[in-house]
């Protein structure tokens, strides 16, 4: 398994446009992973005889696996260790497949100095399609005085 490195960036390395991307192919022991921490065990995710029958034709993963990788992001690389998620918001536009590679993308939208807040605009790609896409306001905490 192969996690994005960590890098720490404070409210004031931040700047507006910068951005990260983390991408990860996505197995089937992965969603049975995140259905057993999850409880979410709904068939589409887990029995290809059942997702057969469904408009996608074979499994798919969990839409929140998918937005999991923002959080990966977010937590290890923009901004990094002790980013805390103040909120999320989340569309999911179409489905991610067992084997699809996830890119997951996000990009300073917005500094708020006052609150130490930061937009960011997030997105994850299954090759050239969009899967998702949202926003996400976390607070950064400011570089430790000497």
């Amino acid at each position: 398994m192969t996690l994005p490195p960590f890098q720490t960036l404070y409210f004031e390395d931040l700047s507006v446009g910068m951005t990260e991307t983390y991408a990860k192919t996505v197995k089937s022991s992965d969603v049975v992973g995140f259905a057993e921490i999850t409880g979410d065990r709904n068939p589409i995710h887990l029995s290809e005889h059942f997702a057969a029958k469904t408009p996608f034709k074979g499994r798919i993963a969990h839409g929140l696996y998918t937005a999991s990788l923002l959080s990966a992001l977010i937590g290890t690389r923009l901004p990094g260790p002790g980013a805390i998620y103040v909120s999320q918001t989340l569309r999911f536009l179409a489905p991610v497949k067992i084997g699809d590679t996830v890119e997951a993308i996000v990009e300073v939208a917005e500094l708020n100095k006052q609150r130490r807040r930061v937009k960011l605009s997030c997105r994850c790609m299954a090759g050239d399609t969009v899967v998702l896409e949202g926003e996400a306001i976390v607070q950064v905490p400011r570089r430790p005085s000497d």
